[in-house]
């Protein structure tokens, strides 16, 4: 009965913001975040009058709910973007992708190096910022590019193809930071390349199921008598992959977007195919989706704001600046043009609900628990990166609208 009541709270508010935003003219998500974060600061001023509500962000069932939010969005993502013309720019978002990770990897660290007392947890605290910058939430990318129309473009798919990479390379950078956390030092070269070994095993697996076998399903899925027979199949296809993603200790919105990538119309005919985007897009943004985002709104803490007020808007300019120079820059000088490039910078931006992950890995693993007594900047480095995460994830949609105003489908720049 718990979880109705939050949904259907979730869902009023979400849906009302979303339409007062689309009315707006900006995304519906911009809409969702902000209804997320009015009741988030409602709650936590009468946490007696809601106590359902005031513990949400701690609720293993409604986390559960946002995990499959996230599965559906990457899911859908995949669905509407094209392998070919994915694998066309693979190299072109590699480049983006990683200069979009090194450069707030390292920004992020001499930031926090800087500001951060010296202490024995200095460098995992700074490598802890600096793994929250480097990170790109592809949900959140794939959101925005579907509010403004812009997934199945050549920056779009730049955009959510670098996201994918940046994923990858978050993933090496996670495992690093949470062997810091666990031990102290740094992984040996092994691990490092025992992970590298797992994710070339999770492509390598997932593309040759869905070059070879995939297609040959067709016939199955034609001649099926139960109803909704391709939606099962997809999602069963859509599990798996996931599945493996988690075996082999990557992140299951992996397995979700290849799925959802090798889906496509050589699978099921075209009727078939618009019918299953379509019933896969209306699970993302008639429920899964709002719930998602307003998820977000709901982690916000102004603490920090209070406390270390320069520290925290330091922090989002270092954050947005590192996906502009980093990503943006690249995808400038490969010839993506001046406005292709600032958004692409600017989608790359927003953090969600990874970087609240990581946060909440580091929280529990006592990153700021030194010194003692810990002084504001490090007793509000939670707060400080949770309202990066916010921050970003509100901003981008404002800033890529205006980036890509004006610009055609497939206009190079």
């Amino acid at each position: 009965m718990e979880l109705l009541y939050i949904l259907l709270v979730l869902l009023v508010l979400t849906r009302l913001g979303g339409e007062i935003a689309a009315r707006l003219g900006q995304p519906t998500l911009v809409g969702e975040l902000v209804a997320g974060i009015a009741l988030g600061l409602v709650v936590a001023q009468s946490s007696g009058l809601f106590p359902v509500l005031a513990d949400l962000p701690d609720n293993e069932v409604f986390l559960a709910i946002t995990d499959l939010a996230i599965f559906f969005l990457m899911l859908f993502a995949g669905i509407e973007l094209k392998p070919r013309e994915l694998a066309e720019g693979s190299m072109t978002a590699f480049a983006v992708a990683l200069g979009g990770f090194l450069v707030p990897l390292v920004s992020g660290f001499g930031f926090a190096w800087l500001f951060l007392p010296d202490s024995e947890l200095k460098l995992v605290q700074a490598l802890f910022v600096g793994t929250a910058l480097a990170i790109t939430a592809v949900p959140v990318a794939v959101k925005i590019l579907i509010d403004l129309n812009q997934l199945d473009t050549r920056t779009g798919r730049t955009i959510v193809s670098a996201a994918i990479f940046d994923d990858v390379l978050s993933l090496v950078l996670l495992a690093v930071l949470l062997a810091v956390v666990r031990t102290g030092s740094f992984p040996g070269l092994a691990d490092l390349l025992a992970l590298g070994a797992r994710i070339l095993v999770f492509f390598a697996i997932t593309i040759v199921l869905g070059l070879y076998l995939v297609p040959r399903l067709r016939p199955l899925l034609e001649r099926a008598w139960v109803a909704e027979f391709e939606l099962s199949a997809v999602l069963i296809m859509a599990l798996a992959y996931a599945v493996l993603a988690e075996w082999l200790g990557l992140h299951f919105i992996l397995g979700a977007f290849m799925a959802g990538l090798f889906f496509n119309r050589t699978t099921i005919d075209e009727s078939r195919f618009e019918h299953v985007k379509t019933q896969v897009s209306g699970i993302n943004s008639g429920f899964l989706g709002p719930v998602f985002f307003a998820s977000i709104g709901l982690h916000l803490d102004l603490i920090a704001l209070a406390q270390v007020p320069l520290f925290v808007v330091l922090l989002v300019l270092v954050a947005f600046g590192g996906k502009l120079l980093g990503a943006g820059g690249i995808a400038w000088g490969l010839g993506l043009g001046a406005r292709g490039a600032t958004a692409l910078g600017i989608a790359m931006s927003g953090r969600g609900a990874v970087e609240l992950i990581i946060a909440d890995i580091a929280l529990r693993g006592g990153v700021f628990s030194a010194p003692q007594p810990p002084p504001p900047v490090v007793e509000n480095l939670y707060s400080a990166v949770v309202v990066v995460a916010v921050a970003t994830t509100l901003l981008t949609p404002f800033l890529l609208r205006r980036a890509l105003a004006g610009r055609g489908d497939d206009a190079p720049g």
